[in-house]
């Protein structure tokens, strides 16, 4: 069975920095494209930054030039550097990945979530 595992949330203050990782594990075959999403209270979940097996970026608005992608894909584990955070990047940060198992198939999947608060 595939998981996606985040961790390195927490609260730190405005300007301040978090790396978050996400790691996948079970019957992995290859993972294309991972990305990490984040939903606020109240509101809808959105992209933040997505990344191809081959390492081409893309990210929101809102947080380019703060964010960085990135993977390692020998570990299946993927990486969001968060610099300059603000209060409005609070929000529970989910991690996502585009596999194919070992079966063969090539499914989406989701992690948990982990939390981050940006609060002085």
């Amino acid at each position: 069975q595939v998981q996606l595992v985040e961790s390195g949330g927490g609260l730190v203050q405005p300007g301040g920095s978090l790396r978050l990782s996400c790691a996948a594990s079970g019957s992995i075959f290859s993972i294309n494209a991972m990305g990490w999403s984040r939903q606020a209270p109240g509101k809808q979940r959105e992209l933040v930054a997505a990344i191809t097996r081959g390492g081409s970026t893309n990210y929101a608005d809102s947080v380019k030039g703060r964010f960085a992608i990135s993977r390692d894909n020998a570990k299946n584990t993927g990486y969001l550097q968060m610099n300059s955070l603000k209060p409005e990047d609070t929000a529970v940060y989910y991690c996502n990945a585009e596999l194919r198992s070992a079966s063969g198939i090539l499914d989406h999947y989701w992690g948990r979530g982990t939390q981050v608060t940006v609060s002085s």
